[in-house]
């Protein structure tokens, strides 16, 4: 049992946060981004190719922290491989000690640093987390060949926050579960009452019992910063009353900061939710550090 699924099975509120692994022949940079977060959260998510763009691999990266001492959450996406490359590279990273998984479609290459790359998509996310779940609890690959031993993996997937309405569905959720999913981590959450409406509303439906939601937050580094996620990140909306906060701070850097510091601290306080997850693809694991200082 990893870490991290000891931690929340205990009811512990989590911290995970995200590194974007360098582009890097050298394991250097990777240490010493992770070092700042070392004792400041309970593990690391490793992005894979985050937005379609070359990093050195998240399952290099993950094997070079977990060798390190530290918690790794590898990141694995749908886009650049087959069924048997999945399969391989779980299992590879299982022997190198990597027990979290977040299981994600992946972005199209079409906006990444090589746009003409043919994307993959042999498996849906779905279909990945069921790969994941019968390597850990069968043992088996789909072909119904023997894994010895098998793997032991705590299983994530995505969700975005929302206030559901009354078209909104449990189906996609329940289907993660189904799957394989132990934990989601959800898209950027910046308003406090959304995500009480959010939780309620799992509450209901049974599945804040069985799938631990970890909440995704993040430090914010301008308004203008602010306005751009509203209008480009899917399911993403910081509130007016924010955007106006950062406007008229001296540091807005630094008053992110702070909100995301408020926003932690209000999750702890929501029944139901077992986390948070910060991240800061445009500012790194410093800004996400002093975050949690």
């Amino acid at each position: 049992m990893s870490s991290l699924e000891s931690k929340i099975n205990a009811g512990q509120f989590v911290i995970t946060a995200e590194i974007v692994p360098p582009l890097s022949a050298a394991s250097g940079k990777l240490l010493a981004e992770a070092q700042l977060l070392q004792g400041k959260v309970d593990a690391i998510n490793l992005t894979d190719a985050a937005a379609g763009k070359t990093s050195m691999s998240s399952f290099a990266a993950a094997a070079i922290l977990a060798a390190h001492g530290h918690e790794p959450i590898l990141q694995v996406t749908c886009r650049d491989r087959n069924r048997i490359a999945l399969a391989g590279d779980l299992i590879g990273a299982a022997a190198q000690g990597i027990r979290n998984l977040l299981i994600l479609k992946g972005d199209d290459p079409k906006g990444g640093d090589q746009p003409d790359a043919k994307p993959v998509f042999d498996y849906e996310s779905g279909q990945l987390l069921a790969l994941a779940r019968d390597l850990r609890d069968k043992g088996t690959l789909p072909s119904g060949r023997k894994v010895e031993p098998p793997p032991r993996f705590f299983i994530g997937g995505a969700d975005v926050p929302r206030r559901p309405d009354a078209n909104w569905k449990a189906a996609p959720l329940l289907g993660k579960i189904e799957a394989g999913a132990d934990f989601v981590q959800t898209q950027f959450c910046f308003d406090l009452d959304v995500v009480r409406a959010y939780i309620e509303r799992l509450e209901a439906e049974g599945i804040v019992e069985r799938l631990a939601v970890i909440i995704g937050v993040g430090p914010i580094r301008s308004a203008k910063s602010a306005r751009w996620m509203n209008e480009n990140l899917f399911g993403v909306h910081v509130p007016d009353a924010t955007i106006q906060r950062l406007d008229g701070a001296k540091d807005q850097a630094a008053e992110g900061r702070a909100i995301c510091a408020e926003l932690i601290a209000g999750l702890r306080e929501i029944r139901g939710v077992a986390g948070a997850h910060v991240m800061a693809p445009a500012q790194g694991p410093e800004a996400i550090a002093q975050v949690l200082a």
